[in-house]
């Protein structure tokens, strides 16, 4: 048995790209379009991965979750505890979406939307990209990131929300080996699996507080 100990989480924040110029009418088209600029913009995201990156709590995650899997899979997880960031093993796993979202930055267009009549050039086309950032990259550094992957100064990035940072955890002996202890007593032989939540929960603000 597994016994899962949330000890880590990424960092929620939502971008809008927006792309605007004067439009005109469909029967005259002109390269300046503002649906196809946006369009190349979030092929290029798409196609982006975000460096891979590890702290304390995915090493031990990858080295325990190893421990109790067998073949291609265990030594894979065993590549990743310790701590590789190309070859094989990393493109394998990246390509399972739990495991990409624990290695990497990851940000997704979410929402789209453009134009404002069916016979006009569209003056306005906009996108919301959704990003689960690794602790201890800021939100700035990933909208840099975006702006230069898009390539295109047409394409405006800017925040909505306000991204509230939450440092990993760390994995203290003291508090670790309570846990152990109590998950092996309710459960016998179960590893403890400390792991980092590619979501966003409330413990970021316990987090916060050191707790």
């Amino acid at each position: 048995p597994r016994f899962y100990l949330q000890s880590s989480e990424k960092m929620y924040q939502t971008f809008r790209l927006e792309v605007t110029n004067r439009g005109g009418h469909s029967s005259l088209p002109r390269p300046d379009n503002a649906i196809y600029t946006l369009a190349r913009a979030l092929a290029k995201i798409e196609a982006y991965r975000f460096p891979v990156m590890y702290n304390e709590v995915t090493r031990v995650s990858f080295a325990r979750s190893a421990s109790l899997e067998k073949g291609q899979m265990a030594a894979d997880l065993r590549a990743l505890s310790r701590g590789e960031t190309s070859g094989a093993a990393v493109a394998r796993l990246s390509r399972e979406p739990s495991i990409n979202g624990n290695l990497r930055t990851t940000c997704v267009a979410t929402m789209l939307s453009g134009g404002h009549a069916e016979n006009a050039l569209p003056q306005k086309a906009t996108a919301t990209v959704n990003c689960r950032i690794f602790p201890g990259v800021s939100e700035r550094e990933v909208q840099a990131t975006l702006a230069r992957v898009a390539g295109d100064a047409a394409v405006h990035i800017s925040t909505t929300g306000v991204s509230k940072p939450s440092p990993a955890s760390p994995l203290r002996q003291d508090v670790m080996g309570v846990v152990e202890s109590a998950s092996r007593e309710i459960w016998p032989g179960a590893v403890s699996i400390p792991v980092m939540e590619n979501g966003a929960t409330d413990g970021l603000f316990l987090r916060n507080l050191n707790v």
